[in-house]
């Protein structure tokens, strides 16, 4: 019989379980889980780019030693990359986000620029050492992308979470201290159209508009 008196309790209980399931209650730790998860893909991707690095120096020079502040300028801006680190409980703090990625994108430039020297020595071109090292570093900086892309993609669907009915009423009363994440910001050189000049020619990066001139100038 005492069993019998529960059954209409337990029924109760689970009946407010299933409503509550079905009013987003565990959307926001879900959601904030899968963001996590997703800056561990981030955080392991730009690991082994960073793990590619000494290798690749230690090969250029063998080569182009003479190409000093070059390996110098790659050997400190990864020193800063692996110094400045965000981990999970701290993605929803900008300032320290913005300084993250701003480390990030210095080494991806000394980078960019490290292989471009590559092209006045044919010898470290034809390097196999080299030549793996390079595959190896593209394939990062392809999942690099990915990863980030995906992130920004999880924070978008979360963030979303925090601020539309019903995920705004459970953020405001069981989940406050739950903040939305910060998701990657397209790198300032991005956004700004390349310069391509060849030797003998102009420039051909595009002229200023009318709109830009400063007062008092003629177009």
């Amino acid at each position: 019989m005492t069993i019998l008196k529960q059954i209409p309790k337990l029924v109760a209980a689970l009946g407010l379980a299933f409503a509550l399931a079905g009013c987003g209650i565990n959307n926001i730790p879900a959601k904030d889980q899968n963001v996590k998860a997703r800056w561990a893909d981030v955080q392991a991707s730009y690991q082994r780019r960073s793990d590619l690095i000494p290798n690749l120096v230690n090969t250029v020079a063998g080569y182009a030693a003479q190409e000093k502040s070059v390996l110098i300028g790659v050997t400190e801006a990864r020193a800063q990359a692996t110094h400045v680190s965000v981990d999970a409980s701290t993605i929803t703090d900008p300032a320290k986000f913005a300084q993250f990625q701003a480390a990030q994108d210095r080494l991806s430039g000394v980078l960019g620029r490290l292989m471009a020297i590559s092209e006045n020595y044919p010898q470290l071109k034809s390097d196999q050492n080299f030549l793996a090292l390079q595959a190896q570093l593209e394939g990062t900086e392809n999942r690099i992308e990915i990863s980030r892309r995906d992130y920004n993609s999880a924070v978008q669907d979360y963030n979303t979470e925090l601020v539309t009915i019903p995920g705004s009423m459970w953020a405001a009363t069981l989940y406050r201290t739950y903040k939305q994440a910060t998701p990657f910001a397209a790198n300032a050189a991005a956004q700004q159209a390349p310069v391509v000049s060849f030797p003998g020619t102009a420039s051909t990066a595009p002229p200023p508009s009318p709109a830009a001139a400063q007062p008092g100038t003629k177009p």
